[in-house]
């Protein structure tokens, strides 16, 4: 039961702009991709969702092959992937924002039950939101579809550290409730802190994978990882 990319190479324009890379995202688990602005993560992620197609390897989730499905049919087989910029319908309310991808109203429930903060706003207009809250809502949203695989690209982007701090309790938390998550973002200690396994992507190659504890015990691995 893993959501598996095997030797996979992504190609944008003339040149691959992800090469040969590997990785299994396991139920109940966090993984962290950190790398350098422009390495390729978001690409390996677009990947996994089906946002583009691979040019050569293989992706499946708990042994089906999705490499040719598409996004839509990735979505209902239980693959989440929330993209850069906090993709809300801004006006819409939190509460129709999440009854977009809400299956039952106990599904619902047991999203904001996640985000105390939300369930205060939950008849607001989603526009209005600070950007931590509309970060939450878009989290939330994720959750209510009661995902298999969680796939979350810079969640801290435009966000003071201190917000997304209070974000890495409910990410270890969708992981602790059984989802395996594939956490990229820019606050690498931050991430790594709360993942087991790691990959750091340089120039679209692995330049390393293995635990995230080792990248944070020895900052001289975590350079040299960074440099390719």
């Amino acid at each position: 039961m893993t959501l598996t990319l095997t030797d996979v190479t992504v190609r944008r324009g003339i040149g691959p702009v992800i090469s040969d890379v590997s990785l299994e995202i396991v139920p109940g688990e966090v993984t962290t991709l950190v790398g350098p602005n422009g390495a390729g993560k978001t690409s390996l992620l677009e990947s996994l969702s089906g946002v583009i197609g691979v040019s050569k390897g293989s992706v499946t989730m708990d042994g089906a092959d999705l490499t040719k499905m598409s996004r839509r049919r990735r979505a209902r087989a239980g693959l989440a992937h929330v993209e850069q910029g906090r993709m809300i319908f801004p006006s819409l309310t939190v509460k129709e924002n999440l009854q977009l991808t809400a299956r039952t109203p106990a599904d619902l429930d047991a999203a904001l039950a996640l985000f105390p903060e939300l369930e205060k706003r939950i008849g607001s207009v989603s526009g209005l939101l600070s950007g931590g809250e509309q970060q939450m809502v878009v989290l939330a949203r994720a959750f209510a579809a009661k995902p298999k695989y969680l796939l979350l690209d810079e969640m801290s982007l435009g966000l003071a550290p201190v917000v997304f701090l209070r974000l890495i309790p409910i990410i270890q938390q969708i992981a602790k409730d059984g989802a395996g998550v594939l956490l990229v973002e820019q606050f690498a200690h931050l991430a790594l802190n709360i993942a087991s396994d790691s990959l750091v992507i340089t120039g679209g190659r692995v330049s390393y994978h293995g635990p995230a504890k080792a990248l944070l015990e020895d900052e001289s691995l975590l350079r040299s990882a960074y440099m390719g």
